[in-house]
């Protein structure tokens, strides 16, 4: 069994496909795929796909990508999002958020400035309800850990980490696993690679990220969940470990830092 812990299956990529997609996945040992929302316009919809795929569940937060089109008001409708959830099943936690200082336009001051406001106040609803993070991290790890140490949440995943040894091991402390996909089945990540070596099993999971990150047999395609087994064999292949050992554990990590899911995979 395998859990694709980042999956954007509702993407304007897919179109209606994404039925088609989640069975596609299903009948290639992906058991559960997390769908997390981008920006408020989305919670529905990530809702609705995890209410009629058997194998999907999702996550609610505002990516920084669509932190410059936010409102305040939409924080307020995350908050009362999530109170609603929290009576179903399928909701896992707050996600996707985080910060971003590679795209050039989200990287002006002022922008900057708005990217960590939407990522504090959206820490504080995941403290204030318990649950756990899905982050986005890109070029931004020290402050997105800066501000996890004065906003303890209870953990979660560093989504598609590319960050140093030191930067891993500090999200780890604070009770988070890290995310690795299609960027480590190419030769040339070698940081990602080593990380994806010398980290113990147990801090990491696998993902897609679909449609993006599409794995080095795809690139520049269309990523999709089915591509998980793959990844996975890239993963034992690298650390010298039984693919089914790589599957169980990487599972088992999800579970633990998204005990919500957990508790629907030992149903």
């Amino acid at each position: 069994m395998l859990v694709d812990s980042h999956c954007h299956l509702d993407a304007a990529e897919f179109g209606d496909a994404a039925s088609q997609l989640a069975q596609h996945a299903a009948e290639h040992d992906v058991r559960w795929i997390v769908v997390p929302a981008v920006d408020a316009t989305n919670f529905a919809r990530v809702a609705q796909l995890a209410a009629t795929l058997p194998n999907c569940v999702y996550a609610l937060g505002i990516h920084p990508l669509y932190v410059p089109q936010a409102e305040e008001a939409h924080l307020q409708q995350l908050r009362e999002a999530v109170a609603l959830a929290l009576t179903d099943e399928r909701f896992v936690g707050i996600g996707e958020i985080g910060l971003d200082f590679f795209v050039p336009e989200l990287t002006t001051d002022a922008m900057r400035e708005k990217q960590i406001y939407f990522y504090v106040e959206q820490l504080k609803i995941a403290r204030e309800f318990s649950l756990p993070v899905i982050l986005h991290v890109r070029r931004s790890q020290d402050m997105l850990l800066k501000h996890l140490r004065r906003i303890s949440v209870v953990g979660g995943i560093a989504h598609a980490f590319n960050g140093s040894v030191q930067q891993a091991e500090a999200f780890i402390s604070l009770g988070f696993v890290l995310g690795f996909g299609g960027a480590m089945t190419f030769t040339r990540a070698l940081q990602i690679r080593r990380l994806a070596t010398m980290l113990p099993l147990d801090a990491i999971v696998l993902e897609t990220d679909a449609p993006d990150i599409s794995p080095a047999w795809l690139h520049p395609g269309v990523n999709t969940p089915a591509q998980l087994p793959r990844i996975a064999a890239v993963l034992a292949e690298l650390r010298g470990q039984p693919l089914a050992e790589i599957a169980a554990q990487t599972s088992n990590n999800v579970a633990r830092v998204l005990p919500r899911l957990g508790n629907l995979m030992m149903a």
